[in-house]
Protein backbone atom coordinates (compact mmCIF):
# COMPACT_ATOMS: atom_id res chain seq x y z
CA UNK A 1 0.00 0.00 0.00
CA UNK A 2 3.00 1.90 0.93
CA UNK A 3 3.89 1.93 -2.41
CA UNK A 4 0.71 2.34 -4.46
CA UNK A 5 0.52 5.45 -2.54
CA UNK A 6 3.96 6.77 -3.63
CA UNK A 7 3.50 5.57 -7.30
CA UNK A 8 0.31 7.96 -7.49
CA UNK A 9 1.86 10.91 -6.08
CA UNK A 10 4.87 10.78 -8.26
CA UNK A 11 2.37 10.58 -11.34
CA UNK A 12 0.28 13.94 -9.95
CA UNK A 13 3.73 15.22 -9.41
CA UNK A 14 5.06 15.04 -13.08
CA UNK A 15 1.16 16.31 -14.55
CA UNK A 16 1.51 19.68 -11.97
CA UNK A 17 3.54 21.07 -14.76
CA UNK A 18 1.17 21.37 -17.39
CA UNK A 19 -1.03 23.25 -14.60
CA UNK A 20 -1.07 26.58 -15.58
CA UNK A 21 -1.82 27.56 -12.11
CA UNK A 22 1.43 26.03 -11.38
CA UNK A 23 3.52 28.62 -13.41
CA UNK A 24 1.25 31.32 -12.46
CA UNK A 25 2.64 30.75 -8.87
CA UNK A 26 6.14 30.67 -9.76
CA UNK A 27 6.89 33.57 -12.62
CA UNK A 28 10.35 32.82 -12.89
CA UNK A 29 9.38 29.41 -13.97
CA UNK A 30 6.89 30.99 -16.44
CA UNK A 31 9.73 33.33 -18.05
CA UNK A 32 11.66 30.35 -19.04
CA UNK A 33 8.71 28.57 -20.57
CA UNK A 34 8.10 31.85 -22.55
CA UNK A 35 11.64 32.54 -23.96
CA UNK A 36 11.68 28.58 -25.03
CA UNK A 37 8.71 28.38 -26.46
CA UNK A 38 9.97 31.91 -28.55
CA UNK A 39 12.92 29.80 -29.21
CA UNK A 40 11.28 26.94 -30.86
CA UNK A 41 9.07 28.69 -32.81
CA UNK A 42 11.95 31.20 -34.05
CA UNK A 43 13.58 27.67 -35.18
CA UNK A 44 10.88 26.10 -36.47
CA UNK A 45 10.12 29.05 -38.78
CA UNK A 46 13.60 29.42 -39.92
CA UNK A 47 13.73 25.95 -40.98
CA UNK A 48 10.21 26.51 -43.37
CA UNK A 49 11.74 29.95 -44.62
CA UNK A 50 14.86 27.65 -45.26
CA UNK A 51 13.09 25.40 -47.02
CA UNK A 52 10.63 27.69 -48.82
CA UNK A 53 13.88 29.60 -50.34
CA UNK A 54 15.28 26.10 -51.29
CA UNK A 55 12.53 25.14 -53.06
CA UNK A 56 12.30 28.71 -55.26
CA UNK A 57 16.27 28.16 -55.97
CA UNK A 58 15.68 24.70 -57.12
CA UNK A 59 12.39 25.75 -58.93
CA UNK A 60 14.21 28.83 -60.76
CA UNK A 61 17.47 25.97 -60.91
CA UNK A 62 15.38 23.64 -62.90
CA UNK A 63 13.85 26.49 -64.89
CA UNK A 64 17.52 27.63 -66.19
CA UNK A 65 18.66 23.92 -66.79
CA UNK A 66 15.55 23.41 -69.10
CA UNK A 67 16.70 26.89 -70.89
CA UNK A 68 19.93 25.81 -70.85
CA UNK A 69 19.13 22.65 -72.67
CA UNK A 70 17.07 24.60 -74.99
CA UNK A 71 19.82 26.75 -75.92
CA UNK A 72 21.81 23.80 -76.28
CA UNK A 73 19.77 21.69 -78.33
CA UNK A 74 19.34 25.38 -80.45
CA UNK A 75 23.22 25.39 -80.68
CA UNK A 76 23.48 21.56 -82.30
CA UNK A 77 20.96 22.76 -84.57
CA UNK A 78 23.03 25.99 -85.57
CA UNK A 79 26.18 24.16 -85.69
CA UNK A 80 24.62 21.12 -87.97
CA UNK A 81 22.86 23.95 -90.07
CA UNK A 82 26.49 25.62 -90.25
CA UNK A 83 27.93 22.40 -90.81
CA UNK A 84 25.53 22.00 -93.43
CA UNK A 85 25.87 25.13 -95.59
CA UNK A 86 29.39 24.49 -95.04
CA UNK A 87 29.08 21.77 -97.33
CA UNK A 88 26.92 23.01 -99.47
CA UNK A 89 28.91 26.16 -99.66
CA UNK A 90 31.58 24.05 -100.39
CA UNK A 91 32.48 22.81 -104.57
CA UNK A 92 32.52 18.84 -104.66
CA UNK A 93 35.08 17.16 -105.63
CA UNK A 94 35.42 16.72 -109.72
CA UNK A 95 34.93 13.07 -109.87
CA UNK A 96 37.72 13.39 -112.75
CA UNK A 97 40.41 14.67 -110.13
CA UNK A 98 39.81 11.68 -107.89
CA UNK A 99 40.05 9.25 -110.19
CA UNK A 100 43.01 10.46 -111.50
CA UNK A 101 44.10 10.96 -108.28
CA UNK A 102 43.85 7.43 -107.43
CA UNK A 103 45.30 6.30 -110.50
CA UNK A 104 48.38 8.34 -109.90
CA UNK A 105 47.81 6.52 -106.29
CA UNK A 106 48.08 3.15 -108.13
CA UNK A 107 51.57 3.90 -110.05
CA UNK A 108 52.67 4.72 -106.66
CA UNK A 109 52.45 1.71 -105.69
CA UNK A 110 53.41 -0.18 -108.35
CA UNK A 111 56.62 1.82 -108.42
CA UNK A 112 57.38 1.17 -104.55
CA UNK A 113 56.47 -2.33 -104.09
CA UNK A 114 58.97 -3.19 -107.21
CA UNK A 115 61.63 -1.16 -105.34
CA UNK A 116 60.36 -3.23 -102.13
CA UNK A 117 60.44 -6.39 -104.34
CA UNK A 118 64.06 -6.40 -105.77
CA UNK A 119 65.83 -3.22 -104.59
CA UNK A 120 64.38 -2.99 -100.89
CA UNK A 121 67.28 -0.83 -99.11
CA UNK A 122 69.31 0.37 -101.87
CA UNK A 123 69.48 3.65 -103.26
CA UNK A 124 67.60 3.11 -106.38
CA UNK A 125 65.99 -0.06 -108.66
CA UNK A 126 66.98 -0.97 -111.92
CA UNK A 127 63.61 -2.31 -113.11
CA UNK A 128 64.60 -4.09 -116.42
CA UNK A 129 67.30 -6.68 -114.54
CA UNK A 130 65.41 -6.34 -111.36
CA UNK A 131 68.02 -5.49 -109.29
CA UNK A 132 68.99 -2.38 -106.84
CA UNK A 133 71.91 -0.09 -107.29
CA UNK A 134 73.77 1.92 -104.80
CA UNK A 135 74.75 4.93 -107.08
CA UNK A 136 74.81 7.25 -103.65
CA UNK A 137 76.99 5.47 -101.34
CA UNK A 138 74.38 2.82 -99.95
CA UNK A 139 72.14 5.24 -97.79
CA UNK A 140 68.61 3.67 -99.38
CA UNK A 141 67.33 6.84 -101.71
CA UNK A 142 64.59 5.71 -103.14
CA UNK A 143 63.33 5.03 -99.98
CA UNK A 144 63.88 8.05 -97.65
CA UNK A 145 63.04 10.27 -100.74
CA UNK A 146 59.63 8.53 -101.21
CA UNK A 147 59.00 8.47 -97.14
CA UNK A 148 56.62 11.69 -97.54
CA UNK A 149 55.07 10.56 -100.88
CA UNK A 150 53.80 7.58 -99.11
CA UNK A 151 52.94 9.67 -96.22
CA UNK A 152 50.75 11.76 -98.30
CA UNK A 153 48.79 9.28 -99.93
CA UNK A 154 48.04 7.65 -97.06
CA UNK A 155 50.21 4.15 -97.79
CA UNK A 156 50.39 3.48 -93.73
CA UNK A 157 51.98 0.71 -93.86
CA UNK A 158 54.32 0.88 -96.50
CA UNK A 159 54.98 4.09 -94.49
CA UNK A 160 55.68 1.96 -91.64
CA UNK A 161 57.96 -0.90 -93.41
CA UNK A 162 60.38 1.91 -94.42
CA UNK A 163 59.95 3.94 -90.62
CA UNK A 164 61.14 0.57 -89.42
CA UNK A 165 64.24 0.17 -91.75
CA UNK A 166 65.24 3.93 -91.18
CA UNK A 167 65.21 3.10 -87.54
CA UNK A 168 66.90 -0.05 -87.67
CA UNK A 169 69.24 -0.33 -91.22
CA UNK A 170 69.83 3.55 -92.46
CA UNK A 171 73.82 3.55 -91.26
CA UNK A 172 75.35 6.96 -92.47
CA UNK A 173 79.09 5.47 -91.70
CA UNK A 174 80.47 5.03 -94.93
CA UNK A 175 83.76 5.55 -96.84
CA UNK A 176 81.94 7.18 -99.44
CA UNK A 177 82.21 10.95 -101.14
CA UNK A 178 78.85 12.02 -101.52
CA UNK A 179 77.35 15.16 -103.16
CA UNK A 180 76.60 17.47 -100.41
CA UNK A 181 74.22 18.51 -102.50
CA UNK A 182 71.98 15.41 -103.52
CA UNK A 183 72.33 14.10 -99.90
CA UNK A 184 71.31 17.66 -98.56
CA UNK A 185 67.87 17.57 -100.78
CA UNK A 186 67.27 13.99 -100.64
CA UNK A 187 68.24 12.65 -97.30
CA UNK A 188 68.02 15.28 -95.17
CA UNK A 189 65.25 17.25 -96.38
CA UNK A 190 63.62 13.50 -96.60
CA UNK A 191 64.04 13.01 -93.50
CA UNK A 192 63.06 16.57 -92.15
CA UNK A 193 59.47 16.35 -94.23
CA UNK A 194 58.80 12.70 -92.90
CA UNK A 195 59.22 14.10 -89.16
CA UNK A 196 57.27 17.10 -90.04
CA UNK A 197 54.40 14.90 -91.30
CA UNK A 198 54.51 12.38 -88.66
CA UNK A 199 56.16 13.93 -85.82
CA UNK A 200 58.11 10.44 -85.24
CA UNK A 201 61.43 11.50 -84.13
CA UNK A 202 63.79 8.76 -85.56
CA UNK A 203 63.93 11.10 -88.85
CA UNK A 204 65.01 13.96 -86.79
CA UNK A 205 67.87 12.14 -84.76
CA UNK A 206 68.40 10.59 -88.60
CA UNK A 207 68.72 14.08 -90.35
CA UNK A 208 70.69 15.38 -87.82
CA UNK A 209 72.82 12.70 -87.67
CA UNK A 210 73.87 12.83 -91.69
CA UNK A 211 73.79 16.89 -91.71
CA UNK A 212 76.39 17.05 -88.68
CA UNK A 213 78.87 14.69 -91.31
CA UNK A 214 78.25 17.35 -94.24
CA UNK A 215 78.93 20.40 -91.91
CA UNK A 216 82.62 20.09 -92.93
CA UNK A 217 82.29 20.77 -96.06
CA UNK A 218 81.18 24.72 -95.20
CA UNK A 219 84.47 25.11 -93.51
CA UNK A 220 86.18 27.40 -96.43
CA UNK A 221 87.54 31.27 -96.03
CA UNK A 222 84.39 32.32 -97.32
CA UNK A 223 81.78 29.76 -95.97
CA UNK A 224 80.93 28.79 -99.40
CA UNK A 225 81.04 25.27 -99.12
CA UNK A 226 82.95 22.24 -101.16
CA UNK A 227 80.44 20.09 -103.03
CA UNK A 228 82.25 16.74 -101.89
CA UNK A 229 82.76 15.17 -98.89
CA UNK A 230 83.20 11.77 -97.41
CA UNK A 231 80.83 10.84 -95.09
CA UNK A 232 82.82 8.57 -92.44
CA UNK A 233 85.76 10.86 -92.64
CA UNK A 234 85.29 14.76 -93.67
CA UNK A 235 88.10 15.56 -96.03
CA UNK A 236 86.19 18.04 -98.06
CA UNK A 237 86.60 18.96 -102.18
CA UNK A 238 85.35 20.08 -105.01
CA UNK A 239 84.99 17.58 -108.60
CA UNK A 240 88.38 17.85 -110.38
CA UNK A 241 85.79 18.50 -113.65
CA UNK A 242 84.74 22.01 -112.02
CA UNK A 243 88.84 23.43 -112.08
CA UNK A 244 88.41 23.28 -108.23
CA UNK A 245 85.23 25.59 -108.20
CA UNK A 246 82.17 25.26 -105.92
CA UNK A 247 78.82 24.77 -108.70
CA UNK A 248 76.23 27.75 -107.63
CA UNK A 249 73.24 25.23 -107.38
CA UNK A 250 75.22 23.17 -104.64
CA UNK A 251 76.21 26.21 -102.65
CA UNK A 252 73.24 27.75 -102.73
CA UNK A 253 70.59 24.83 -102.16
CA UNK A 254 71.09 23.80 -98.47
CA UNK A 255 69.20 26.34 -96.25
CA UNK A 256 65.85 25.45 -96.59
CA UNK A 257 66.53 21.92 -94.85
CA UNK A 258 69.61 23.59 -92.79
CA UNK A 259 67.17 26.44 -91.20
CA UNK A 260 64.48 23.58 -90.62
CA UNK A 261 67.07 21.27 -89.12
CA UNK A 262 68.26 24.07 -86.24
CA UNK A 263 64.47 24.82 -85.98
CA UNK A 264 63.41 21.66 -84.88
CA UNK A 265 66.45 20.93 -83.44
CA UNK A 266 67.02 23.97 -81.39
CA UNK A 267 70.35 23.88 -82.60
CA UNK A 268 71.74 27.27 -84.89
CA UNK A 269 75.26 25.62 -86.14
CA UNK A 270 73.46 24.13 -89.44
CA UNK A 271 71.47 27.45 -90.05
CA UNK A 272 74.42 29.90 -89.45
CA UNK A 273 76.46 27.02 -92.07
CA UNK A 274 74.30 27.25 -94.95
CA UNK A 275 73.18 31.16 -94.30
CA UNK A 276 76.75 32.39 -94.05
CA UNK A 277 76.93 31.36 -97.59
CA UNK A 278 74.61 33.48 -98.72
CA UNK A 279 75.74 36.31 -96.81
CA UNK A 280 79.24 35.65 -98.81
CA UNK A 281 77.39 35.55 -102.21
CA UNK A 282 75.33 38.54 -101.20
CA UNK A 283 78.49 40.96 -100.76
CA UNK A 284 79.16 40.75 -104.57
CA UNK A 285 75.63 39.85 -105.79
CA UNK A 286 75.49 41.43 -109.41
CA UNK A 287 72.55 44.24 -110.01
CA UNK A 288 71.03 41.73 -112.48
CA UNK A 289 70.95 39.17 -109.72
CA UNK A 290 72.54 36.75 -112.07
CA UNK A 291 76.05 34.18 -111.20
CA UNK A 292 78.02 32.43 -113.40
CA UNK A 293 77.50 28.07 -111.95
CA UNK A 294 81.25 28.11 -110.68
CA UNK A 295 82.20 30.20 -107.54
CA UNK A 296 85.80 29.66 -106.03
CA UNK A 297 85.28 28.70 -102.45
CA UNK A 298 88.42 30.73 -101.35
CA UNK A 299 87.53 33.87 -102.52
CA UNK A 300 84.35 34.06 -102.79
CA UNK A 301 84.91 35.22 -107.04
CA UNK A 302 82.88 33.81 -109.85
CA UNK A 303 85.08 32.70 -113.03
CA UNK A 304 84.18 33.16 -116.52
CA UNK A 305 81.13 30.36 -117.05
CA UNK A 306 77.42 29.84 -117.83
CA UNK A 307 74.93 31.77 -116.70
CA UNK A 308 71.43 29.18 -116.74
CA UNK A 309 68.02 28.29 -114.92
CA UNK A 310 69.37 25.20 -115.81
CA UNK A 311 71.58 22.48 -114.56
CA UNK A 312 73.82 23.95 -111.87
CA UNK A 313 72.21 27.18 -111.45
CA UNK A 314 68.44 26.50 -111.39
CA UNK A 315 67.81 25.69 -107.55
CA UNK A 316 70.08 28.60 -106.07
CA UNK A 317 67.18 31.08 -106.98
CA UNK A 318 64.55 28.89 -106.36
CA UNK A 319 65.49 28.76 -102.67
CA UNK A 320 66.33 32.67 -102.60
CA UNK A 321 62.29 32.41 -102.88
CA UNK A 322 61.69 29.79 -100.83
CA UNK A 323 63.51 30.83 -97.61
CA UNK A 324 61.84 34.19 -97.79
CA UNK A 325 58.49 31.78 -97.68
CA UNK A 326 60.39 29.53 -95.55
CA UNK A 327 60.75 32.22 -92.87
CA UNK A 328 56.97 33.36 -93.31
CA UNK A 329 57.98 36.32 -95.30
CA UNK A 330 59.41 38.56 -92.43
CA UNK A 331 61.93 41.10 -92.51
CA UNK A 332 64.30 39.00 -91.17
CA UNK A 333 64.21 37.03 -94.63
CA UNK A 334 63.43 39.88 -96.27
CA UNK A 335 67.22 39.84 -98.12
CA UNK A 336 66.18 36.86 -99.35
CA UNK A 337 63.48 38.18 -101.89
CA UNK A 338 65.06 40.74 -102.73
CA UNK A 339 67.88 39.01 -103.89
CA UNK A 340 65.12 36.78 -105.97
CA UNK A 341 63.64 40.09 -107.39
CA UNK A 342 66.87 40.93 -108.75
CA UNK A 343 67.27 37.84 -110.33
CA UNK A 344 64.11 38.00 -111.83
CA UNK A 345 64.99 41.28 -113.78
CA UNK A 346 68.03 39.13 -115.41
CA UNK A 347 65.99 36.66 -115.94
CA UNK A 348 64.32 39.12 -117.78
CA UNK A 349 67.01 39.48 -120.30
CA UNK A 350 67.23 35.35 -120.89
CA UNK A 351 63.72 35.66 -122.19
CA UNK A 352 62.99 35.14 -126.51
CA UNK A 353 60.47 33.86 -128.39
CA UNK A 354 60.58 31.44 -131.03
CA UNK A 355 59.44 31.76 -134.69
CA UNK A 356 56.67 31.01 -135.88
CA UNK A 357 55.14 30.04 -132.90
CA UNK A 358 55.95 32.42 -130.72
CA UNK A 359 57.06 30.04 -127.96
CA UNK A 360 58.68 31.78 -124.85
CA UNK A 361 61.90 30.37 -123.46
CA UNK A 362 65.00 30.89 -121.11
CA UNK A 363 68.51 31.13 -123.26
CA UNK A 364 71.96 30.50 -121.68
CA UNK A 365 74.31 33.20 -121.08
CA UNK A 366 77.96 32.92 -121.58
CA UNK A 367 79.91 36.13 -121.33
CA UNK A 368 77.53 38.83 -123.97
CA UNK A 369 76.99 35.62 -125.70
CA UNK A 370 72.76 34.23 -125.80
CA UNK A 371 72.43 30.10 -126.61
CA UNK A 372 69.39 29.43 -127.64
CA UNK A 373 69.02 26.57 -125.89
CA UNK A 374 66.93 25.50 -122.79
CA UNK A 375 66.94 22.63 -120.40
CA UNK A 376 63.66 20.70 -119.22
CA UNK A 377 65.24 21.51 -115.93
CA UNK A 378 64.91 24.91 -116.21
CA UNK A 379 60.87 23.93 -116.66
CA UNK A 380 60.87 24.67 -112.84
CA UNK A 381 61.00 28.29 -113.37
CA UNK A 382 57.02 28.67 -114.21
CA UNK A 383 56.18 27.24 -111.09
CA UNK A 384 58.78 29.23 -108.97
CA UNK A 385 57.82 32.31 -110.73
CA UNK A 386 54.19 32.41 -110.39
CA UNK A 387 54.93 31.70 -106.43
CA UNK A 388 56.77 34.70 -106.15
CA UNK A 389 54.60 36.82 -108.87
CA UNK A 390 52.11 37.22 -105.59
CA UNK A 391 55.04 39.28 -103.66
CA UNK A 392 54.61 41.90 -106.45
CA UNK A 393 52.18 44.52 -106.54
CA UNK A 394 49.58 44.47 -109.02
CA UNK A 395 51.08 45.52 -112.12
CA UNK A 396 54.31 43.59 -112.04
CA UNK A 397 52.58 40.32 -110.71
CA UNK A 398 50.55 40.01 -113.49
CA UNK A 399 53.56 40.45 -115.92
CA UNK A 400 55.45 37.38 -114.09
CA UNK A 401 52.16 35.60 -113.54
CA UNK A 402 51.49 35.76 -117.58
CA UNK A 403 55.26 34.69 -117.80
CA UNK A 404 55.19 32.16 -115.89
CA UNK A 405 51.82 30.67 -117.71
CA UNK A 406 53.86 31.50 -121.37
CA UNK A 407 56.80 29.25 -120.17
CA UNK A 408 54.91 26.16 -119.02
CA UNK A 409 53.25 26.14 -122.14
CA UNK A 410 56.86 26.14 -123.49
CA UNK A 411 57.29 23.30 -121.27
CA UNK A 412 54.41 21.56 -122.15
CA UNK A 413 55.18 21.50 -125.98
CA UNK A 414 58.94 19.91 -125.00
CA UNK A 415 56.29 16.87 -124.09
CA UNK A 416 53.58 17.31 -126.52
CA UNK A 417 56.98 17.88 -129.55
CA UNK A 418 57.93 14.45 -129.51
CA UNK A 419 56.52 10.57 -130.99
CA UNK A 420 56.28 9.29 -127.15
CA UNK A 421 55.10 13.16 -125.68
CA UNK A 422 57.68 12.80 -123.37
CA UNK A 423 60.14 15.77 -122.96
CA UNK A 424 63.73 15.31 -123.47
CA UNK A 425 66.76 16.70 -121.78
CA UNK A 426 67.06 19.97 -123.45
CA UNK A 427 65.91 21.62 -126.64
CA UNK A 428 67.20 24.33 -128.93
CA UNK A 429 65.70 27.23 -130.95
CA UNK A 430 66.09 27.98 -134.24
CA UNK A 431 64.14 30.83 -136.39
CA UNK A 432 61.26 29.51 -138.17
CA UNK A 433 61.53 26.11 -136.39
CA UNK A 434 60.55 26.80 -133.01
CA UNK A 435 62.06 23.39 -131.21
CA UNK A 436 64.41 21.08 -131.59
CA UNK A 437 65.15 18.05 -129.14
CA UNK A 438 69.09 18.35 -128.18
CA UNK A 439 69.67 15.90 -126.39
CA UNK A 440 67.20 13.04 -126.46
CA UNK A 441 67.19 11.03 -122.84
CA UNK A 442 64.32 11.10 -120.67
CA UNK A 443 65.15 9.91 -117.46
CA UNK A 444 61.23 10.69 -115.29
CA UNK A 445 62.23 14.13 -114.47
CA UNK A 446 59.43 16.18 -112.35
CA UNK A 447 60.15 20.21 -113.23
CA UNK A 448 57.31 20.74 -115.87
CA UNK A 449 54.76 18.61 -113.68
CA UNK A 450 55.56 20.96 -110.54
CA UNK A 451 55.26 24.32 -112.67
CA UNK A 452 51.92 22.41 -113.73
CA UNK A 453 50.60 22.03 -109.60
CA UNK A 454 51.95 25.48 -108.75
CA UNK A 455 49.83 26.94 -111.80
CA UNK A 456 47.05 24.82 -111.00
CA UNK A 457 46.99 25.65 -107.32
CA UNK A 458 47.62 29.88 -107.47
CA UNK A 459 45.48 29.97 -110.73
CA UNK A 460 42.53 28.05 -110.53
CA UNK A 461 43.03 26.91 -114.14
CA UNK A 462 42.20 23.71 -115.09
CA UNK A 463 43.99 23.42 -118.01
CA UNK A 464 46.95 22.24 -116.16
CA UNK A 465 45.62 19.81 -114.65
CA UNK A 466 44.71 17.93 -118.66
CA UNK A 467 48.52 18.91 -119.47
CA UNK A 468 49.39 17.07 -116.09
CA UNK A 469 47.33 14.22 -117.12
CA UNK A 470 48.45 14.21 -120.63
CA UNK A 471 52.07 13.37 -119.39
CA UNK A 472 51.51 11.02 -116.60
CA UNK A 473 49.45 9.28 -119.64
CA UNK A 474 52.58 9.11 -121.68
CA UNK A 475 54.54 7.78 -118.63
CA UNK A 476 51.93 4.99 -117.84
CA UNK A 477 52.28 4.39 -121.57
CA UNK A 478 56.31 4.70 -122.38
CA UNK A 479 57.57 4.32 -119.07
CA UNK A 480 55.82 1.64 -117.28
CA UNK A 481 57.54 -2.00 -116.96
CA UNK A 482 56.87 -5.40 -114.99
CA UNK A 483 59.68 -4.08 -112.65
CA UNK A 484 58.90 -0.62 -111.91
CA UNK A 485 59.07 2.39 -114.24
CA UNK A 486 62.28 3.32 -116.45
CA UNK A 487 63.00 6.64 -118.49
CA UNK A 488 63.73 6.52 -122.16
CA UNK A 489 67.42 6.65 -123.93
CA UNK A 490 65.89 8.27 -126.78
CA UNK A 491 62.52 10.37 -126.45
CA UNK A 492 61.89 9.83 -130.71
CA UNK A 493 62.44 5.97 -131.02
CA UNK A 494 61.12 5.17 -127.27
CA UNK A 495 64.45 2.90 -126.74
CA UNK A 496 63.67 2.13 -123.12
CA UNK A 497 67.09 2.31 -120.43
CA UNK A 498 67.31 0.69 -116.78
CA UNK A 499 66.88 3.12 -114.10
CA UNK A 500 63.69 4.12 -112.23
CA UNK A 501 65.41 7.39 -110.72
CA UNK A 502 64.29 8.04 -106.94
CA UNK A 503 62.97 12.02 -107.84
CA UNK A 504 60.53 9.93 -110.00
CA UNK A 505 58.81 8.64 -106.33
CA UNK A 506 59.69 11.83 -104.63
CA UNK A 507 59.08 14.27 -106.79
CA UNK A 508 57.02 13.28 -110.33
CA UNK A 509 54.50 11.30 -108.77
CA UNK A 510 53.84 13.57 -105.70
CA UNK A 511 53.19 16.17 -107.41
CA UNK A 512 50.90 14.93 -110.16
CA UNK A 513 49.00 13.15 -107.03
CA UNK A 514 48.90 16.76 -105.56
CA UNK A 515 47.59 18.39 -109.05
CA UNK A 516 44.56 16.51 -108.86
CA UNK A 517 43.79 16.56 -104.74
CA UNK A 518 42.13 19.54 -103.26
CA UNK A 519 44.71 22.97 -101.94
CA UNK A 520 43.80 20.81 -98.52
CA UNK A 521 46.31 19.00 -98.84
CA UNK A 522 49.27 20.15 -98.04
CA UNK A 523 48.44 23.99 -98.23
CA UNK A 524 50.86 26.48 -99.91
CA UNK A 525 50.44 29.24 -96.60
CA UNK A 526 51.61 26.11 -94.33
CA UNK A 527 54.33 24.19 -96.21
CA UNK A 528 56.73 24.96 -98.71
CA UNK A 529 58.42 22.43 -101.04
CA UNK A 530 62.07 21.64 -100.82
CA UNK A 531 63.43 22.03 -104.45
CA UNK A 532 62.94 17.43 -104.10
CA UNK A 533 59.52 18.14 -103.55
CA UNK A 534 59.88 17.30 -99.76
CA UNK A 535 57.17 19.85 -98.39
CA UNK A 536 58.78 21.53 -94.79
CA UNK A 537 56.56 23.42 -92.69
CA UNK A 538 56.79 27.54 -92.96
CA UNK A 539 57.98 28.51 -89.42
CA UNK A 540 58.00 32.31 -89.00
CA UNK A 541 61.39 33.87 -88.56
CA UNK A 542 61.39 37.41 -86.56
CA UNK A 543 64.16 39.61 -85.38
CA UNK A 544 67.01 38.64 -83.43
CA UNK A 545 66.58 35.16 -84.64
CA UNK A 546 68.99 35.78 -87.54
CA UNK A 547 70.97 33.38 -87.12
CA UNK A 548 73.23 33.14 -90.32
CA UNK A 549 74.57 37.13 -89.46
CA UNK A 550 76.40 35.67 -86.62
CA UNK A 551 80.46 34.56 -87.81
CA UNK A 552 80.46 31.13 -88.66
CA UNK A 553 83.56 29.34 -86.54
CA UNK A 554 86.19 27.92 -89.11
CA UNK A 555 88.37 25.11 -88.48
CA UNK A 556 91.47 25.86 -89.87
CA UNK A 557 84.67 7.18 -105.45
CA UNK A 558 82.13 6.43 -106.22
CA UNK A 559 81.43 8.62 -109.04
CA UNK A 560 80.14 12.23 -108.63
CA UNK A 561 76.59 11.39 -110.19
CA UNK A 562 75.00 15.27 -109.85
CA UNK A 563 71.01 14.78 -111.24
CA UNK A 564 70.96 18.61 -111.84
CA UNK A 565 73.91 18.08 -114.28
CA UNK A 566 71.51 16.31 -116.31
CA UNK A 567 73.71 13.21 -116.98
CA UNK A 568 73.07 10.27 -118.85
CA UNK A 569 72.41 7.19 -116.76
CA UNK A 570 74.18 4.29 -117.92
CA UNK A 571 73.39 3.49 -121.29
CA UNK A 572 74.28 0.09 -121.41
CA UNK A 573 71.36 -1.02 -118.60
Amino acid sequence: MARGRSSSSSSSSRWRYCNPAYYLKRPKRLALLFIAFVCATLVVWDRQTLVREHEVELSKLQEEVLELRNVLEDSKDVRRIQRRTKREALPMEDPIDQERREKVREAMIHAWSSYENYAWGQDELQPQTKSGVNSFGGLGATLIDSLDTLYIMGLEEEFQRAKEWVANSLDFNKDYDASVFETTIRVVGGLLSAYDLSQDKVFLEKAQDIADRLLPAWDTPTGIPYNIINLAGGNPRNPGWTGGNSILADSGTEQLEFIALSQRTGNPKYQQKAENAILALNKSFPDNGLLPIYINPDTGSTSYSAITFGAMGDSFYEYLLKVWIQGNKTATVRHYREMWEKSMKGLLSLVKRTTPSSFTYLCEKSGYSLTDKMDELACFAPGMIALGSFGYGPEESKKFLSLAEELAWTCYNFYQSTPTKLAGENYFFHEGQDMTVGTSWNILRPETVESLFYLSRLTGNKTYKEWGWNIFQAFEENSRVEGGYVGLKDVNTGVKDNMMQSFFLAETLKYLYLLFSPPSVIPLDEWVFNTEAHPLRIVTRKEGEDLGNRDAQKKPVILFRNRRAGRLPNRDN
